[in-house]
């Protein structure tokens, strides 16, 4: 493997510009993805191999490095389910999530808002950033003598259009059957899971209605769901950085970020960390999808046995450097 680069990153980097689970059935995107094409799944993990099988190789680069962990929640931590109030993640993940924070500084990227994903996790040994990067709570070490938590948060001054938005969508799709708005905080998710396949069409175009006027604001699209955010120049990747900054390792040359998202957004992190090569981007997938990640791991089932795997890592490396140490 090629050998791992360093990139300082300066302050400046992160002023912001502006530019024009209780255990529940999963549900699919795509009637189709119930039933993927083995064949071109497949062919797809020669390209990016299950970090489970790959995870020897993986944290061979780990040996005297600083092991830095980040997670998206929905699809990753948790299924993806009908109602997105209900994406509960298993007793058996947060058990494995807990003891993987205890060992390594461990990050929760998510589009959802922070308190909604801190509520949904439930631990406290976790930085969670919300709205896909655009609510930061600080790092413990980076709080301050009382220990507040504080928040870095680069579309503050959005607030008060983000809450007028939100009141014109309930007003136009409040008669849309199976609709569902969601206040991230800093983004709007508008959900459509449950909204009859003829009527998903006019409801994004209700949604675009209210945006196409306010070019400081942008839509993007997940999996069954369209959302409202600032057209500013930050996302999951710059939330990387500066969480990797905030915890004292932007300088560092010994550092392995780990990185594991199923979304879209998770993209530019991979970006990232793909860039820098000082990690590995793991994307969770059943199907074959376009994506800059090196490895993959098939579902939050597989994310469980990898976070189990690499808590079990540290003790084992742990116990190796008490025995050379007698």
């Amino acid at each position: 493997m090629a050998k791992f680069l360093s990139r300082d990153i300066n302050l400046m980097e992160f002023q912001i510009s502006h530019s024009n689970k209780q255990k529940l059935k999963p549900f699919y995107d795509d009637p189709d993805s119930m039933l993927p094409d083995v064949e071109a799944y497949a062919s797809w993990l020669l390209k990016h191999p299950s970090a489970l099988n790959s995870f020897d190789c993986i944290m061979k680069e780990a040996k005297g490095k600083k092991v830095v962990v980040f997670l998206d929640y929905d699809g990753t931590l948790s299924p993806i389910v009908e109602d997105p109030d209900k994406a509960f993640m298993s007793t058996e993940m947060r058990a494995a999530l807990r003891e993987v924070a205890k060992q390594f500084p461990t990050s929760i990227i998510s589009g959802r808002s922070r308190d909604k994903v801190k509520e949904f996790v439930q631990l406290n040994n976790v930085c969670y950033a919300g709205s896909h990067g655009l609510d930061i709570m600080q790092p413990p070490k980076s709080r301050d003598k009382k220990g507040n938590e504080g928040a870095f948060q680069p579309a503050k001054l959005f607030l008060p259009a983000i809450q007028e938005i939100s009141m014109e969508l309930e007003h136009k799709i409040r008669e849309t059957q199976g609709s569902k708005i969601e206040d991230n905080m800093f983004c709007i998710s508008v959900h459509y899971r449950q909204v009859p396949p003829q009527d998903q069409g006019n409801l994004k175009e209700k949604v675009k209605s209210v945006v196409e006027n306010r070019p400081e604001f942008r839509l993007t699209e997940g999996k069954m769901v369209i959302e409202v955010r600032p057209s500013i120049e930050w996302n999951k990747g710059d939330a990387l950085n500066y969480l990797l900054h905030t915890l004292g390792f932007s300088n560092a040359d010994d550092v392995l970020s780990l990185y594991i998202g199923d979304d879209q957004t998770e993209e530019d992190a991979f970006k990232v960390i793909a860039g820098k090569r000082e990690g590995f981007p793991i994307v969770v997938s059943s199907i074959p999808k376009e994506t800059k990640a090196w490895y993959s791991l098939r579902d939050p089932s597989e994310v469980l046995a990898f976070l189990l795997r690499l808590a079990k890592w540290n003790k084992s490396q742990a116990s190796f450097l008490q025995l050379d140490y007698i």
